[in-house]
């Protein structure tokens, strides 16, 4: 069986990719998700747990919010960081500017992840339509839901219903390609 590990900056994250990856990966992979307290811890244990991996088998994935950083910056500093871990190709994605980008580019996801209605219809709306620009995501979808949105729960609850087609965030579109080109070469 392969292994496909993740490392991750936060819970939320994790919760996320549980709702997604079983809809894109092949049966014949197991996930593992590293997970670290914030994106500095990250950064600095990174490149050990990298070069310490011993499990046969296994790729690897570096996800990370851009906060912020500009974007380019934080996934060229990781990329080197993997780069003098591994021979082998890491695939590194940044949440651009932070995870929730991923769930406000599918309102329709957000309505029924948390219940709610009305949300879907405000995807085309000039705010709504290129998620990955907003400034503070995770506040916009505080806003957007009442408060009801909490990151972990929240990530739980609406992540199997994101749809892997039709998402408006780049960076959520760009973490699914990459993830099934991944497992395609390997």
């Amino acid at each position: 069986m392969k292994t496909i590990v993740f490392f991750l900056e936060e819970p939320s994250a994790g919760e996320m990719l549980s709702g997604l990856l079983p809809r894109i990966l092949p049966q014949e992979y197991s996930t593992r998700f590293i997970i670290f307290q914030g994106k500095q811890d990250l950064e600095k244990h990174l490149e050990k747990r990298l070069r310490g991996w011993q499990l046969p088998d296994s790729i690897f994935v570096v996800l990370r919010d851009q906060d912020s950083g500009d974007c380019q910056t934080v996934k060229n500093n990781l990329k080197e960081i993997c780069r003098r871990s591994r021979d082998d190709e890491v695939l590194v994605r940044v949440a651009c500017r932070e995870l929730e980008s991923f769930y406000l580019g599918d309102l329709k996801a957000v309505e029924m992840g948390l219940g709610l209605r009305g949300l879907s219809s405000k995807q085309g709306t000039r705010k709504f339509r290129t998620p990955d620009r907003l400034g503070s995501p995770s506040r916009e979808l505080c806003i957007l839901t009442g408060d009801l949105y909490q990151k972990i729960a929240g990530s739980r609850a609406i992540a199997p219903h994101l749809d892997l087609h039709n998402n408006r965030s780049q960076s959520f579109n760009a973490l699914v390609s990459g993830i099934k080109r991944l497992v395609e070469e390997s």
